[in-house]
């Protein structure tokens, strides 16, 4: 019988609960909710992008099949349902999610930032470069008369060696 906690019980211990909570409270993400609240949905989103599940249906399957230890992996006791999945996806404001992980990020970057240069503020690193793609391929992707790509915009955090913003465009000139 195991005796210690699951990795994902471990990793969910770095999430910071309380900030999560604020956020919850400032968008209200669990007004009229009884079961199913913005934590649990957050578990279950994460128990699927961790476990390579390709769709609701394949995570709903692998919960199901481990229902005996969803309790201890932070999911709650009650099975849950694809619908009331799907539903908490469609109708609750994904501003509670998106603030918590630019948090997250803040966090780790934070954590990870050394001082390589000796030069007051952040220092970042801009790359701009394209991406060529074929027009058989990629039709939308032309930019010249016999050429296809995307634009990639880089802003690279140099102390935190972390991408700070990324974009791809394919309408551009050249």
């Amino acid at each position: 019988m195991n005796q210690d906690k699951y990795v994902f019980a471990q990793l969910v211990e770095f999430l910071n609960n309380n900030k999560f909570r604020r956020i919850v409270d400032k968008y209200d993400g669990n007004r009229y909710v009884k079961h199913f609240t913005c934590w649990n949905q957050l578990l279950a989103m994460m128990f699927g992008q961790l476990s390579n599940r390709e769709s609701l249906r394949d995570l709903i399957v692998a919960l199901e099949a481990h229902q005996a230890k969803c309790y201890h992996l932070g999911l709650g006791r009650e099975p849950l349902a694809k619908t009331t999945l799907a539903s908490a996806n469609q109708n609750r404001d994904y501003r509670i999610f998106e603030d918590f992980a630019f948090f997250m990020m803040k966090e780790a970057s934070d954590k990870r930032a050394t001082h390589i240069l000796d030069i007051e503020g952040k220092k970042y690193a801009f790359d701009s470069t394209t991406i060529p793609l074929c027009l058989a391929t990629f039709p939308w992707a032309k930019f010249r008369s016999k050429k296809g790509g995307v634009k990639a915009h880089v802003l690279y955090d140099i102390e935190a060696q972390v991408l700070a913003f990324f974009t791809v465009i394919h309408s551009f000139k050249t």
